[in-house]
């Protein structure tokens, strides 16, 4: 079976804030081996529109931190299975899906939009 998983990355790690991620790691994984790994820049798609882009790419599955409801929903649309909540290093993080030892928050999300905040962003992290 053939998987292509995406890890939203920033300088060697999980990038926090998927709806800003500027990069990510495809990883093309056949029978549970990693056999090719690529960097991809998002130029400038952003929160919903990465859905489309990471479809694009045939992604199936993508590793990041914190996840706003509106990229949530629109990966799900796209067919893309959600690992949200990770943190730490990229291919750390790539190896445990592999193992299917990741751990991950399926109720992972980014309340930066949140009224809470006052639709600011509060410098928080948005991992979980």
């Amino acid at each position: 079976m053939r998987v292509r998983l995406a890890v939203a990355y920033e300088d060697g790690q999980v990038f926090q804030h998927f709806g800003h991620t500027a990069q990510f790691m495809l990883c093309d994984v056949e029978d549970g081996r990693l056999v090719r790994r690529e960097f991809v820049a998002t130029e400038g798609s952003g929160h919903g529109a990465l859905a489309g882009f990471l479809r694009e790419k045939g992604v199936g599955a993508v590793i990041c931190g914190g996840i706003g409801g509106g990229a949530r929903l629109a990966l799900a649309q796209a067919g893309i299975l959600v690992y949200g909540g990770v943190q730490g290093d990229a291919d750390v993080a790539v190896q445990a899906w592999l193992n299917n030892t990741l751990a991950y928050d399926p109720n992972a999300h980014c309340t930066h939009h949140d009224s809470d905040h006052g639709g600011h962003a509060c410098g928080h992290t948005c991992g979980g």
